[in-house]
């Protein structure tokens, strides 16, 4: 377990935000070992709580006073005005994550009021790593933890991102033509730390411009990816501008 630069001083409720793979689970099992902890992605919790988020309510017990971790928030949109009113009736602290911020801000989800601060997980930095960091390995691989611990990164990389496009994007159903999207991941990792041209990812994929569109914004949805807007010194100016385009790792976007 690789110690992380997060806060845990905060007494109060928290959104932990970040892709998948960058250790969200493990870190806060090993943090907050006393918390109620519930799996979303665990089908018997996600039934039963899908049909009545209210239920959640009698799966803690009274007088609980520890952390509640509920994973993968975003599975149970609507779990969320349940929480808000277990925070204000009983006190309680929950820690919620995601992977993805899509049905949430789609929604328009109840985000607590205030009542939860949001902070994000990333892939491992140099200090984290401390001795065991080697620039040569994380430029080839990443800093995804499995990608430092695993005796074979290159393989898990490749099954990470095929576990993506299946889970998160294929059966969440985001998207009709997963061809034409797999397409879309390799013309788009070109543009890795570049000016973002739509037009020249759409011609290279074979797909029209919108649809790239929607393509760059699932992945920034997914936190799989961010678009920096160019600096401007003045708001008033308005300039054709274009942004630049990162995935958020380098082994990931090697892999692509």
């Amino acid at each position: 377990m690789y110690p992380r630069i997060l806060s845990t001083r905060q007494q109060k409720s928290f959104f932990l935000f970040g892709p998948r793979g960058v250790g969200k689970t493990a870190w806060l099992k090993h943090t907050f070992p006393e918390a109620l902890y519930f799996d979303l992605l665990d089908s018997d919790h996600h039934l039963r709580l899908t049909a009545s988020p209210r239920r959640l309510d009698d799966l803690i017990p009274q007088n609980f006073t520890e952390w509640v971790i509920l994973d993968e928030v975003q599975r149970i949109p609507d779990i969320l005005n349940e929480v808000h009113r277990l925070i204000e009736g009983r006190r309680l602290r929950f820690i919620l994550t995601g992977s993805s911020a899509r049905k949430l801000r789609r929604r328009g989800v109840n985000l607590l009021a205030g009542r939860a601060v949001t902070q994000f997980m990333h892939p491992l930095t140099a200090t984290e790593l401390g001795g065991d960091f080697r620039l040569a390995h994380s430029l080839q691989f990443g800093c995804l933890p499995v990608a430092y611990t695993e005796p074979m990164p290159k393989a898990y990389l490749s099954s990470y991102v095929s576990t993506y496009l299946r889970e998160e994007v294929v059966q969440e159903g985001l998207l009709r033509n997963v061809a034409a999207f797999t397409r879309f991941l390799e013309a788009a990792s070109f543009s890795q730390a570049a000016v973002l041209n739509m037009a020249t990812v759409a011609r290279e994929c074979g797909v029209e411009r919108k649809a790239v569109e929607d393509y760059f914004t699932i992945l920034e949805d997914l936190l799989l990816a961010v678009r920096l807007p160019v600096f401007t010194r003045r708001a008033k100016r308005r300039m054709i501008t274009h942004p630049k385009f990162f995935l958020f790792d380098v082994g990931v976007f090697n892999t692509l």
